[in-house]
């Protein structure tokens, strides 16, 4: 059993909100980027949308017995800002804060503690329609949002993440294309990788301003150490292009107080930085209580030719980086590379690289794999253990780690591949809604509760 753990580690399932809530127009809820995005033709696989997803908005009251028969410490989710804020900013709609303030209520019920997750890629549309996160007054307009919600639900409610994945908001959404918003810029979606962090930090320094004794604020981050596949030098700085780009983009402006240098000489040809202001690295770094840790892979990248020959034309996302190497390695049903020792290599060189960094999460872990008929998924029960093994290795190691929380307590909508993927401990049969647990859900239930008999 586990035992390299600290006393009050925190187990945990995790989801976003507009991944299982549905209910797209219900109560006054404003659309989001995502609603959009997905009716464009080919967007998303099948053409699925989260209209309905998993329900939850109507069927919370069955996912909190989910939860609380799963056992676990804590439940992270994410708040719909078109839910509270239909236009982004102005007109509240307070059915959307009743919403969640009757899941919070119902949380604390049960014995389990709520991590409020701000943002998790669901723009409001409108607010997109004036430039979206390429306009530095979106920054401000998540703060007016953050401290609504905190008003709202702070007396209950003591950990409070900003942002999900700033990477997947800006470099996919903006850069890649393959998220909402779905563009392909260069200059816009380096400009919204920085407002994002400035709302971040705004929003922080707002809810400080009125926060309640015990209260905490963090960031999520997702971190996936770049491995390159030789040690030729081309390869080795095509990774370090790589984790500049994924990695210390974010990392190095909250926890080293500066942007890292590469940025400049990547990206010179495409934007001009502009869009940085001489106070915003103060508001940006300013201390977190936590940080949240998201892990699935590693990459595994080569040295490749630019896709746009023309360096004023590129987007953000061409570095030329070969990201399509993958290793001999089990893979899950996604086509992810399984290596378990990748976390416990993101979580240590975070904590070698920032002498600052605060304590950590690891707030979503999880994988894909074909259901059999009686869900028991072997696979992902594996997959699970292995990764927590991992963690327990980190925290062994000296790394400040305080909880786990696994990705997904429910199949839910996969972004651009629909409904196709299922990670849920949960398994949802969306014609009907029937909720029926794998053999992974009565799993980490029994791993949890044989955790907690480990002596201190």
């Amino acid at each position: 059993m586990t035992t390299g753990f600290p006393a009050g580690f925190r187990w945990g399932v995790a989801t976003s909100a507009y991944q299982i809530e549905g209910a797209a127009r219900q109560d006054g809820r404003g659309p989001s980027i995502w609603d959009t995005f997905s009716t464009v033709p080919g967007a998303v696989a099948s053409g699925d949308t989260g209209d309905v997803a998993a329900d939850h908005y109507n069927r919370w009251t069955e996912d909190i017995e989910l939860l609380a028969g799963l056992r676990v410490d804590a439940y992270r989710f994410s708040v719909s800002w078109s839910r509270i804020l239909p236009n982004g900013y102005g007109r509240v709609e307070q059915r959307g804060l009743d919403f969640y303030r009757r899941l919070v209520d119902a949380l604390l019920d049960k014995g389990i503690e709520p991590f409020v997750t701000l943002y998790h890629w669901d723009l409001p549309q409108a607010l997109e329609d004036h430039g979206g996160w390429r306009n530095r007054d979106t920054a401000s307009r998540f703060a007016e949002y953050a401290t609504i919600v905190h008003e709202a639900l702070g007396d209950v409610v003591s950990k409070w993440t900003t942002l999900n994945e700033p990477y997947c908001s800006s470099i996919v959404g903006y850069a890649e294309g393959r998220h909402a918003p779905g563009a392909r810029e260069g200059h816009g979606a380096l400009a919204a990788a920085h407002h994002l962090l400035l709302g971040h930090g705004l929003a922080v320094r707002a809810m400080r301003a009125n926060a309640r004794p015990g209260q905490e604020f963090g960031i999520v981050l997702n971190q996936s150490p770049v491995v390159p596949v030789t040690d030729d030098p081309a390869d080795i700085a095509a990774a370090d292009r790589q984790d500049c780009l994924l990695r210390r983009q974010f990392t190095d402006p909250l926890f080293g107080s500066a942007y890292p240098g590469e940025l400049t000489s990547m990206f010179g040809a495409i934007t001009d930085f502009s869009f940085r202001h001489a106070e915003d690295l103060a508001i940006i770094s300013a201390p977190l209580d936590y940080v949240g840790i998201n892990y699935y892979y590693q990459l595994h990248v080569a040295d490749a030719p630019h896709r746009e020959p023309d360096p004023a034309k590129r987007t953000a996302h061409d570095i030329g980086v070969d990201t399509t190497q993958l290793p001999d390695v089990p893979r899950t049903g996604m086509g992810w590379p399984v290596e378990p020792a990748g976390l416990t290599t993101a979580l240590t060189d975070l904590k070698a690289r920032y002498p600052r960094l605060p304590p950590i999460y690891v707030t979503e872990n999880g994988c894909v794999y074909p259901d059999s008929s009686a869900f028991a998924d072997v696979d992902r029960i594996t997959y699970l253990q292995e990764h927590i093994a991992a963690a327990e290795a980190a925290a062994t190691a000296g790394v400040p780690l305080r909880g786990y929380f696994c990705w997904s307590l429910l199949d839910n909508f996969e972004w651009a591949h629909g409904y196709k993927h299922r990670f849920g401990l949960v398994h949802i049969d969306y014609p009907t809604q029937r909720r029926t647990p794998r053999a992974s859900y009565h799993w980490y239930r029994g791993f949890i509760s044989a955790a907690r008999q480990v002596p201190a």
